[in-house]
């Protein structure tokens, strides 16, 4: 029997994948552990391992497109099967999906038919006029003006992907077009005298972008938002955070505003545990669930390369261990998350969010709870205003920080009262290094 590999759920949410690109093509012999495909998530694009030795004797889902969790994607030919009988079996390319039960459960959905592009396509291009390429293609040739028809494609079945339309920009292979072609042509008027470059057009959602959305819509609609804002001294920490910076440059550690936050907001859990809790409802349990771990989610925007978007990476156990390890363990799921994507377990369980966006100078914001947490808080910059001590206007630094909160499992005294305990810490900051 061939072995099917089908589109993995690798994520709670997910209900759909993209194949962002294929790592093998048919008649290759691949085994346990090779990296056989990219896929996109809704939350990030993860690295798709094979755990069967075999060749592979079909692709029939295309690099570009979507398919519902459960789809056949791939077949193997196991040790002593015949390739050809195997790729037959394959439906000619065509993979359908059977009408039934909702398109997240494994292998079944709303009836789809995924065609991968003819053998016969060398360039990306059928008989006609279609082309076959990838969204991520289309989306670079059309802001570059580049004429996919004159593109020669080195994906699955002849597709072409980012790298021929990069390669075709640089070598010069394909001509470019006239203008991009689903630009919506500018009204007259005022409104058409915007600087040039900028044009009216659709832009293709992400798997990610569509869920994130999605997600967003939910919590906003169902979650009762309110929040409180109050605002730091910050003079304390930014002198600490300098001196031990200054300590530590050897080692290569350097401390941010971000790491002490993490560190304060864990440690205040312990005085204030409804705030590290959630909602709960389930049939005849409707409730507030204390959790006993305090797991810290940071929110890191990815680049416009990866498709943009924004994820959520855990720090676990964050009221028991340093900002030393808070910032490696910060570095390292930021790094991880711009350059290849998190791992399920790296973007789960969390307790609370902080979303910062003082790197951008941001002074002021709020956010979307990420549920199923009650609260998310919203930092701003620390920046110099005049502020009044002991009676005298001074310059100091001051970060104002939101939280928004789910009013069923928060009152308003209890945000205050939280947001006045990580306020205390930040403000003496020499207790966050006990």
């Amino acid at each position: 029997m061939p072995i099917e590999v089908t589109m993995p759920r690798l994520s709670d949410t997910m209900q759909q994948g993209t194949i962002v690109k294929w790592n093998v093509k048919e008649g290759q012999a691949v085994k346990s552990g090779d990296v056989i495909a990219d896929i996109e998530t809704d939350k990030a694009t993860m690295e798709l391992q094979s755990f069967d030795d075999g060749v592979v004797a079909s692709l029939p889902v295309a690099a570009g497109q979507s398919v519902p969790v459960g789809t056949v994607i791939m077949l193997i030919a196991a040790k002593g099967e015949d390739l050809a009988a195997v790729k037959a079996s394959a439906g000619k390319g065509a993979v359908t999906v059977k009408a039934g039960s909702p398109a997240s459960s494994a292998g079944a959905g709303a009836t789809a038919t995924a065609v991968a592009a003819p053998a016969g396509a060398s360039n990306g291009h059928t008989a006609g006029t279609r082309v076959f390429a990838s969204p991520l293609a289309k989306k670079i040739a059309e802001e570059s003006g580049v004429d996919l028809s004159r593109v020669q494609g080195s994906g699955p079945g002849g597709r072409i992907v980012r790298k021929d339309v990069e390669e075709a920009l640089t070598g010069g292979t394909a001509s470019r077009a006239m203008a991009p072609t689903n630009v919506i042509p500018p009204r007259a008027g005022p409104e058409s005298r915007a600087p040039q470059g900028l044009a009216d057009q659709l832009v293709p959602l992400s798997n990610m972008r569509r869920i994130i959305a999605s997600r967003l819509v939910e919590s906003k609609t169902t979650i009762p938002h309110y929040q409180v804002t109050v605002d730091v001294d910050m003079d304390a920490l930014m002198g600490l955070r300098g001196q031990l910076n200054e300590q530590l440059a050897d080692q290569g550690v350097k401390l941010s505003v971000n790491d002490f936050l993490v560190r304060a907001c864990a440690l205040a859990m312990h005085q204030h545990p409804y705030v590290n809790a959630r909602w709960v409802d389930q049939g005849a349990t409707v409730a507030i669930q204390q959790l006993a771990g305090v797991n810290i989610g940071v929110a890191i925007a990815l680049p416009m390369e990866r498709g943009g978007g924004l994820v959520v990476g855990t720090i676990r156990g964050a009221d028991s261990v340093g900002l030393r390890q808070i910032s490696a363990e910060s570095k390292r799921l930021g790094d991880k998350a711009r350059a290849k994507g998190l791992s399920p377990e790296e973007m789960s369980d969390s307790t609370f969010t902080i979303s910062n966006l003082g790197m951008f100078g941001v002074s002021h914001f709020t956010a979307i709870i990420n549920p199923p947490n009650a609260a998310i808080l919203a930092v701003g910059a620390a920046v110099q205003r005049a502020v009044v001590k002991n009676g005298q206007v001074v310059p100091g630094y001051v970060m104002s920080m939101t939280m928004s909160s789910d009013h069923r499992v928060i009152d308003g005294a209890m945000a205050a009262q939280y947001l006045a305990t990580v306020k205390g810490y930040l403000e003496k900051p020499a207790t966050l290094l006990v």
